[in-house]
């Protein structure tokens, strides 16, 4: 038995009830909470942490979870698993476990020790897949998300304003001048420079704000909550200053230019995908400013 308490959340969908669950078993210790239905599921999920949820629903409404607005939050952390009163067959089973459910079970399986190990085991699965993409998510010269993992965040956040909508931007950063940098100054300057943008780029946004690299002269920043379209560009407007003066690098200074491209959800795109293109498209078309080498060498307080 684990000496880790898991928050489990029960759900039941209509014309089902879940078997009984012993919380103290060899597969626990579980603390078992129950909604009553999927919106309840969804309420508690917006403010709650799970380690699992089981939902029990007959095969037509597992079907229908294809298309409930929380399963991609519900299968983003916690471990999902889905019992269906009979056979869902392969076509759906897949299709489930593709949005992120672990597993498709039979709700008749044995309560006492079957569910309680299904359970259990998909909880470390679930874990292990989260250590896994924290260990791939992750650009190693700037320490800051990569681009599969902004993507993934900003498909995440999408799922939860289909159910609280509210305005978002993804701002793409287009750098000219690293390339140069690095023939210039060697490959490990020119990966200071990276850092130091990232730096610049991180302190310029909110706590709430995520930074990301997108290659090695680009980046973004999701603004997951903007009150007016216009304040996205004034954010982008306010990091592209940012990064015109010089940086000091290798004793010297060097300087980059900057484009910059803003994609507004749902305006300009209702998946990451289409938000990142518009965004990186705009800022690939928009002419970069700033580059002016300095050539007196000095420390750049903005970096320390």
């Amino acid at each position: 038995m684990s000496s880790t308490i898991s928050r489990v959340l029960l759900v039941t969908a209509p014309g089902t009830a879940l078997p009984a669950i012993a919380p103290a078993s060899a597969f626990g210790p579980f603390e078992l909470s129950v909604s009553a239905d999927l919106d309840d599921a969804a309420a508690r999920l917006a403010a709650e942490r799970f380690d699992a949820i089981v939902i029990a629903a007959r095969t037509v409404d597992a079907r229908k979870l294809l298309s409930w607005p929380a399963l991609t939050q519900a299968a983003s952390e916690p471990a999902l698993l889905v019992l269906t009163t009979d056979e869902p067959g392969a076509e759906l089973a897949t299709l489930l476990v593709r949005k992120g459910v672990q597993d498709v079970l039979p709700l008749s399986i044995d309560a006492i020790d079957a569910l309680p190990r299904a359970i259990r085991l998909a909880i470390e699965r679930k874990s292990q897949e989260r250590l896994a993409r924290k260990a791939n998510a992750t650009d190693l010269m700037t320490g800051l998300p990569n681009q599969g993992q902004l993507l993934e965040h900003v498909n995440q956040l999408i799922a939860l304003r289909e159910r609280e909508p509210a305005p978002m931007a993804l701002v793409a950063v287009r750098v000219e001048g690293l390339a140069q940098a690095e023939a210039q100054l060697g490959a490990e300057s020119a990966n200071v420079l990276r850092r130091k943008i990232a730096v610049r780029l991180r302190v310029g946004v909110r706590a709430s704000d995520v930074v990301a690299s997108l290659g090695s002269d680009a980046f973004a920043v999701l603004l997951p909550r903007v009150q007016d379209p216009q304040d996205a560009g004034a954010v982008a407007a306010k990091l592209c200053a940012a990064l015109k003066p010089p940086f000091a690098i290798a004793g010297g200074q060097t300087a980059v230019a900057v484009a910059c491209g803003v994609a507004h959800y749902p305006a300009d795109g209702k998946d990451a995908a289409a938000l990142l293109r518009r965004a990186s498209g705009l800022a690939a078309s928009a002419p970069a400013e700033g580059r002016q080498q300095a050539t007196e060498a000095a420390n750049d307080p903005q970096d320390e």
